[in-house]
């Protein structure tokens, strides 16, 4: 999540150990293997530090591999496991009101040019949920463009045949929570 989180960084071993709280021989061991399916390259530099104790040492820093093919897919289930599965993303949305429809999109499923990518109808606390989406896009590293209607916005703008709204229904998408046809 880091290296997807941080695409144009480059990090050394100990670094990484640092910002994940993880063992160095378990962070050694991720990097060979995500090098070895070519998410990853590595880089092999003179430490800054050169002249002390050991001149010459050569530092090997990691970066991403800007031209892995699969890397936007990557990318998107990477996104999607730690907004749903780790962070519970749906779940905080859910107790934030009455929410009758909750579809991820866009970034969610590794696609950016979606008219959103979250998609709520219902009637929920807004303040709340501005709130909420702030901390995920920090925590995720990713801007995530949300849109709220009402349940009656909904209807009013399905019966006008809202183009926005097509184009969001019909857009690739992961619904999570599906109530419009339930009675209050």
């Amino acid at each position: 999540m880091l290296f997807v989180q941080k695409p144009d960084d480059i990090f050394y071993v100990r670094e990484l150990t640092r910002l994940i709280g993880t063992q160095i021989n378990a962070v050694r061991r991720e990097l060979q293997n995500l090098m070895n399916i070519g998410l990853l390259i590595e880089h092999v530099g003179k430490d800054e530090n050169e002249g002390q104790k050991r001149p010459g040492l050569k530092r090997r820093y990691y970066a991403v591999n800007q031209q892995f093919p699969l890397m936007q897919e990557v990318r998107a289930l990477l996104i999607k496991a730690y907004a749903l599965m780790e962070w519970k993303l749906d779940e905080q949305v859910r107790k934030l009101g009455d929410v009758r429809y909750l579809a991820f999109m866009g970034i969610f499923l590794g696609q950016r040019n979606q008219p959103v990518d979250m998609f709520i109808i219902g009637d929920l606390e807004r303040a709340g949920l501005k709130t909420l989406m702030q901390e995920a896009e920090k925590r995720l590293g990713v801007e995530i463009n949300y849109t709220v209607m009402s349940p009656q916005e909904y209807a009013y703008r399905k019966e006008m045949a809202d183009r926005f709204l097509e184009g969001i229904m019909k857009a690739p998408k992961n619904v999570v929570i599906s109530r419009l046809d339930e009675k209050k």
